[in-house]
């Protein structure tokens, strides 16, 4: 096929851009073209990369245009955030009908009722990244259920690779967390670190679009959550940490308010977004339809992410060579 992917330099597209040239795909890699893909790979060599400023032609109301010009057989949109931005892509393939498969996000579905979530249960989201995406996702498979067009929903859960910080033990991206568990000094979490966290590497990530883009006629109006196969607590996930490191993991709990009160306003907001959410996702019908099978758990994922922060000097490991 020949597929446009949205966002192509960024975590998602680092991982899929290559597994698309490598399954004989002739690939479009639409992006702002200010950074390098998060991972160096020779299948680059063979993309045709186009510099594109979403924001400023969904102004202008031409990026829709602007992707249906290049005649794909798929487009895989890693960067839509909005139901305006949403409709007018969705509106542009119609008439040369493109699979769509749009990435979504586990925040969809909002707080938990039961454990583990599968995608038919009933959404309670808020916060406007979360509101918004569950209304694209609406939009969009609404519209493929009636036949107007193809289209899947891919919810994947906290990205985590080499090259970014994953979501840490309390919930939110400071590495200082990190910089605590390596050395052996204490960390306090918020309540009785019993909120979840669910991570999934990126690569698992590309891992589904490539078989939902395989597998259009299954796949097709359909959403899908991909996570690794168990979400984490956040007080396994700081022992883990401390574990890595060779250290005795120091922990203390304390209230919300206390806890929150000992941070910056920002980052305990983000620890409350997740913590809140606290999401434990199932992948049970992203297996059974389109043979998802996450290569990483949630924790090997995140050590792969973490042996790249220590590589590159972002956290300090206290001389310690880190050990799974």
């Amino acid at each position: 096929m020949k597929v446009v992917v949205v966002g192509a330099t960024g975590h998602i597209g680092s991982y899929l851009v290559p597994r698309l040239v490598a399954d004989g795909h002739e690939v479009v890699a639409m992006s702002r073209g200010e950074r390098r893909p998060y991972l160096e790979h020779r299948a680059w060599e063979q993309v045709d990369s186009v510099q594109v400023d979403r924001v400023a032609e969904d102004a202008l109301g031409t990026f829709g245009e602007h992707v249906a010009s290049m005649r794909p057989d798929a487009v895989v949109d890693l960067l839509c955030f909005t139901v305006p931005s949403g409709r007018q892509l969705l509106e542009a393939l119609v008439p040369i009908g493109s699979y769509l498969l749009h990435c979504g996000t586990i925040w969809v579905h909002g707080s938990a009722v039961e454990v583990p979530v599968t995608e038919d249960v009933v959404r309670r989201p808020f916060g406007d990244y979360g509101v918004q995406k569950a209304a694209i996702e609406e939009l969009l498979l609404d519209e493929a259920r009636r036949g107007t067009v193809r289209c899947t929903v891919l919810h994947p859960g906290h990205i985590v690779g080499p090259g970014w910080v994953p979501v840490n033990p309390v919930g939110n991206v400071s590495l200082e967390v990190f910089n605590r568990l390596a050395k052996g000094e204490e960390v306090a979490l918020p309540n009785f670190g019993l909120e979840t966290v669910h991570h999934v590497h990126a690569d698992d990530v590309a891992q589904a679009f490539v078989k939902a883009l395989a597998h259009p006629a299954a796949a097709s109006g359909e959403s899908f959550h991909v996570v690794s196969g168990r979400a984490v607590t956040l007080r396994g996930y700081a022992e883990s940490v401390a574990q890595w490191f060779g250290q005795p993991a120091r922990l203390s709990f304390q209230p919300w308010e206390t806890w929150a009160a000992a941070w910056e306003p920002a980052d305990a907001q983000l620890t409350w977004e997740h913590i809140i959410r606290s999401p434990s996702m199932s992948i049970d019908k992203a297996a059974k339809i389109l043979g998802y099978c996450p290569r990483f758990s949630s924790l090997e994922a995140i050590f792969e992410s973490l042996m790249w922060l220590v590589d590159n000097g972002k956290v300090d490991a206290a001389g310690r060579r880190l050990a799974f």
